[in-house]
């Protein structure tokens, strides 16, 4: 799937792989509309790749380079246009969670955005203020669908998350996203690797009074804690505030339902809907 280049220095990237594209194009004596054949596009599009306004997926890029004969030119961009699919701020973030062998959230606002079915990305990207441009809501919406594969790697990282009753009881978008929302979590808790947690509003103990965080263990053994305000994030690797937080985490999620417990909560809201 294509998609949009962030604004900052991911549109800089995607616009320095356009130019490259647009010279080994002419280089090789073709004019977009061939080009365009041979890789299964318009002419239109591929003026799109070469003027920065559009990011090829990596088969795309992959195709192209064999095309013109590049030798690994382009190929070489592809896990940089990966990343400029993102804010600037998420970019460290998305290239951990393809490193993760462990991942760890917990939130209190919304549901995490790899849990999220696309109606309920469109609904909260919609209620941003100031409003997001359509072309920004397509590309941040592409580039969330897309971090969906770290739940069919192999071999499988362990994902666990707890998020608030809250969470699930906001009818962002409408009842129908709603529902549709939590049939998503309900289907997505039956995989073998992930566990889903609901934190009940009348539990009297909640370790996570300050806030949402999520915490990656690489293959390495190296532990990462991501917090995010706003538009703003931090990504900490300090040795105690990681084992902290995951620590803390063990705690919120003694506190939480169990799993079993959440899956009948879930179907619960969704009876009552």
């Amino acid at each position: 799937m294509d998609a949009l280049p962030e604004e900052g220095a991911g549109k800089g990237v995607v616009c320095a792989f356009g130019k490259n594209l647009k010279t080994l194009r002419l280089r090789a004596g073709l004019d977009r509309e061939e080009f365009g054949r041979r890789i299964g596009y318009a002419a239109s599009t591929v003026a799109s790749y070469e003027q920065g306004r559009r990011i090829p997926s990596p088969r795309t890029i992959d195709r192209a380079d064999e095309v013109v004969g590049a030798d690994g030119l382009l190929s070489n961009w592809k896990e940089e246009m990966e990343k400029a699919q993102y804010p600037g701020f998420f970019q460290g973030m998305a290239q951990l969670e393809k490193e993760a062998i462990e991942l760890l959230a917990y939130d209190t606002h919304m549901v995490k955005g790899l849990l999220q079915t696309e109606e309920y990305m469109r609904a909260l990207l919609a209620m941003r203020r100031p409003p997001l441009d359509q072309d920004t809501i397509e590309q941040r919406v592409a580039a969330r669908l897309a971090r969906r594969d770290i739940f069919d790697r192999r071999p499988s990282p362990l994902l666990s998350f707890v998020m608030d009753e809250a969470v699930l009881r906001h009818r962002y978008g409408g009842k129908d996203v709603l529902r549709g929302e939590l049939e998503h979590l309900l289907l997505f808790g039956q995989k073998r690797n992930v566990e889903i947690q609901v934190m009940p509003l009348e539990c009297e103990d909640n370790a996570g009074v300050n806030g949402p965080f999520t915490v990656v263990t690489r293959k390495d053994g190296k532990r990462f804690v991501y917090f995010e305000n706003h538009s703003s994030s931090a990504l900490d690797t300090d040795p105690e505030q990681t084992a902290l937080a995951a620590a803390r985490y063990g705690i919120i999620r003694s506190q939480a339902l169990t799993p079993r417990e959440s899956t009948e909560f879930i179907e619960g809201l969704l009876r009552s809907l």
